[in-house]
């Protein structure tokens, strides 16, 4: 989606309503694409005070697997958005409050991509305290305890055979 900004720039004082859902089945998370149902953004983009604000609410399901047990989860995400939109920086230089509009035309499809992007964890996990898979057998640590016995360390083994014979 593309909106003109050159009448809030010259400081027509309307409000430019967004709400629409932006397809995203193609982004890549991890090795699958989590984002079935696209995302939902609603908000508006305004003028006050000579200056040019974006305020945004976007929300999206996110189908994946935890980084720890590996189980299907399914994730309600949602963040807000809130950015000043300029025309031009002075000196060229980075702000991550600030959009720079070229042309007065803002490609709001890039922009929720990439702020989808940075806002999603590096490790997605079906909760805080997942307690994952055992690293011999393989079982499932949140639906019970395994039948490995732990690992002595080769150091320790002769004190426990002593501790064995008493």
């Amino acid at each position: 989606m593309k909106i003109d900004l050159t009448n809030l720039f010259n400081g027509n004082d309307e409000v430019v309503s967004i709400d629409y859902t932006l397809n995203l089945e193609n982004l890549v998370y991890s090795t699958y694409k989590p984002i079935k149902n696209g995302v939902l953004v609603k908000g508006s983009v305004f003028y006050k005070a000579e200056v040019v604000y974006l305020k945004l609410n976007v929300s999206f399901v996110f189908y994946g697997f935890c980084d720890r047990c590996a189980e299907d989860l399914e994730k309600n995400i949602s963040f807000d958005l809130n950015k000043i939109l300029v025309q031009s920086l002075a000196n060229d230089v980075a702000y991550d409050d600030y959009v720079v509009v070229e042309n007065g035309v803002l490609d709001l499809d890039e922009l929720i991509e990439e702020e989808v992007q940075l806002f999603l964890p590096s490790k997605m996990l079906c909760s805080d305290d997942c307690k994952g898979l055992c690293t011999k057998c393989g079982k499932n640590l949140n639906l019970g305890k395994c039948d490995c016995k732990s690992d002595v360390d080769p150091r320790m083994e002769l004190l426990l055979q002593l501790l064995d014979e008493e």
